[in-house]
């Protein structure tokens, strides 16, 4: 039965209006009013009855899917799928939401839920930091396959490390950046993310101190906070992040950085202020997490050294991940540090899933190994630069008048700042109307309310050009309406 709905959130009250959505329809189940295999309308119709944006319906649906309570099925819509009332019968009700709502990892900030929910979706992608599926290589990876499968003899656990012709193929391949380490310096994650939570729980104290550029990809997650530590922002400038300004303390303190096109602003830290930095920090003892994500990207200059091809004191940790120069669905990323560290990390990686995938270190090896994957990174940075180009053409040709940004010398992304009279929280909502996601500047950090990043790695050229059009006819909605 298609269910007909006469009730609205209640914007006066406390409750956020996607929780009141979620309370609404789980206390429809509950009751009975609701049964198994009744069908809601759709999601812009639902959006309209209760006179929300769709984020807010997508937060309340992506919450009540993750119950089970309902499930979209192919053709079908959105159905009921819990048949919790039989189960009320039963015994008392489980709330789970109480179980949910509980426990040490922070959820993510309702903005990056609803990206990640609508991505899987037919969305126009202006906000997703992977390549297209068009620049995947799949010459080389089917080569890497067949080697892995032809001398595949199990698929038993790896070292806690990961696997060890792995790592001596990753330090070979550092050496391209006078990263000189052994296989024992380098502990194999399951994606660079994971790198992040494992030195969030192994090595940091409660209330540690975490410092980055008051701009940040770090200020997206939570994974920091998840163990009661803090994130300071710094200011930067055109060379890089202030660190000067961190004070002296003796409480747990540590930098994190993206010293090359940095995500969002695709800023690139220089030379010197790298070197002046390793020598702060060698003074006052203070570690710093590198990440390289997107060091290999480069457009026509490579940029400079790493930090840790520079740290003669060992107070770098460096972070590596195959999700930006390969495929991200190999979930795989590496950590770069002193032994005693990599041994720490190595254990508490045991003790949360007992290593990445053996399946997907054999592949990753091989690729590595094989001759033309330099060819392969050399023509994925071509690609990456011509699709920057026609990406900032279209925003040329449409908003001017409108936005400024800067022009990016490697990595994914357009750092985009809109002029004041327009509203970011207003277009993002637009934008989710029109089937479109970018990612609101605030999300990573408070101090960019007028920014947008803009990723020209995901979406085709043709479409990122049509999408640009679109907002541009967004925008001039929003300002019509404000006069």
């Amino acid at each position: 039965m298609k269910l007909t709905i006469n009730w609205q959130p209640d914007p006066t009250k406390k409750a956020p209006l996607y929780q009141q959505i979620t309370d609404y329809f789980l206390k429809q189940i509950t009751t009975g009013n609701w049964v198994v295999g009744d069908q809601l309308p759709n999601q812009r119709r639902l959006a309209q009855q209760f006179n929300v944006n769709r984020s807010t319906l997508a937060s309340a649906t992506a919450i009540l899917h993750s119950y089970g309570v309902i499930s979209a099925t192919t053709g079908g819509g959105t159905k009921i799928s819990s048949n919790t009332w039989s189960l009320l019968m039963s015994r008392p009700a489980l709330n789970w939401h109480n179980y949910t709502s509980s426990g040490q990892f922070v959820p993510n900030q309702p903005t990056i839920q609803t990206i990640n929910q609508l991505e899987t979706t037919d969305f126009t992608r202006l906000s997703t930091g992977e390549l297209a599926p068009s620049l995947f290589p799949k010459k080389l990876m089917r080569q890497a396959l067949t080697d892995v499968t032809t001398e595949l003899n199990s698929l038993n656990y790896l070292p806690p490390e990961g696997l060890y012709e792995l790592r001596v193929a990753l330090a070979e391949y550092l050496k391209q950046w006078q990263i000189k380490v052994n296989p024992e310096n380098i502990l194999i994650t399951s994606g660079s993310l994971q790198a992040l939570q494992l030195i969030s729980v192994g090595l940091l104290t409660h209330g540690a101190t975490i410092f980055t550029e008051k701009v940040s990809y770090l200020n997206s997650l939570e994974v920091f906070q998840s163990v009661k530590s803090h994130l300071v922002g710094l200011p930067f400038d055109n060379e890089g992040v202030a660190f000067w300004q961190i004070p002296q303390s003796n409480a747990q303190q540590l930098l994190y950085t993206i010293p090359s096109y940095q995500n969002p602003t695709g800023l690139v830290m220089s030379l010197k202020r790298r070197q002046d930095l390793l020598t702060f920090a060698a003074k006052r003892h203070l570690p710093i997490i590198e990440d390289s994500a997107y060091q290999d990207l480069w457009f026509a200059k490579r940029p400079p050294l790493p930090l840790k091809s520079l740290d003669t004191h060992q107070t770098v940790l460096y972070l590596g991940t195959a999700s930006k120069f390969l495929a991200p669905g190999l979930r795989l990323g590496w950590i770069v540090g002193p032994q005693a560290i990599i041994r720490r990390l190595s254990d508490v990686k045991m003790q949360t899933d007992y290593g990445a995938s053996s399946l997907a270190q054999l592949t990753l090896t091989k690729v590595l190994q094989s001759s033309a994957f330099p060819t392969y990174l050399n023509d994925i940075r071509e690609q990456l630069k011509q699709r920057c180009l026609l990406a900032l053409t279209a925003l040329q040709d449409y908003l001017t008048p409108y936005a400024t940004w800067r022009k990016p010398t490697g990595g994914f992304y357009i750092w985009l700042q809109l002029n004041a009279e327009i509203s970011v929280n207003q277009l993002f909502h637009q934008a989710i109307g029109s089937e479109i996601l970018f990612n609101p500047g605030k999300v990573y950090g408070n101090q960019a309310t007028q920014m947008i990043r803009l990723s020209f790695a995901y979406t085709e050229p043709i479409i990122f050009r049509k999408t640009i059009c679109q907002l541009q006819q967004l925008i001039k909605q929003q300002l019509e309406t404000t006069d």
